[in-house]
């Protein structure tokens, strides 16, 4: 029991000499605080304001009836120029949109590449194979949609994927 004795006694003097060290840094630290707030008081708005400048926003976001006079320097918006749009190549239209049917003969369209399937459309005429490819066809084997179902596609563009298609064949 002598042993458990003297550890409580050695437990508690040293917790009591943290207590008080704590307490003494406490104190010391209130003290410094005291001495030096007085010079922070004097420069604090002024430093105040140079945070709020430092931190503003590159921009503003005005909504629709917002007071645009304060603002600042106003600038128009640039005309946007016209798109230039160049006409794909007979591979191009044929991977963007005939690709889907003509690459495995879906629905009755002719493969790439399949010279029987394609040799009695060829017979008919390059011009009757594009008319038919431009306008939309139905024949006994299946069904061709005006321009592939891509009717964003130019003429002369559908007229080339059909040449390209053309020029596969064994």
């Amino acid at each position: 029991m002598r042993k458990d004795q003297k550890f409580f006694d050695m437990y508690s003097l040293v917790i009591g000499v943290l207590a008080a060290v704590c307490i003494g840094f406490l104190v010391l630290a209130m003290k410094l605080d005291e001495m030096t707030r007085g010079e922070f008081r004097e420069h604090a708005d002024v430093y105040i304001r140079e945070v709020e400048k430092r931190i503003q926003p590159f921009s503003q976001v005005f909504l629709p009836g917002d007071d645009l006079s304060e603002a600042g320097p106003q600038v128009a918006a640039a005309d946007s120029p016209e798109p230039v749009a160049t006409p794909m190549t007979g591979p191009q239209v044929y991977n963007e949109a005939c690709i889907a049917c003509h690459g495995t003969g879906i629905g009755g369209a002719p493969a790439v590449g399949n010279a029987e399937a394609w040799g009695p459309r060829v017979e008919q005429g390059t011009e009757t194979l594009v008319r038919h490819a431009i306008e939309g066809y139905t024949g006994q084997t299946g069904y061709m949609p005006p321009k592939g179902g891509r009717l964003d596609l130019s003429d002369e563009e559908v007229a080339a994927a059909v040449e390209y298609m053309i020029s596969q064949l064994p």
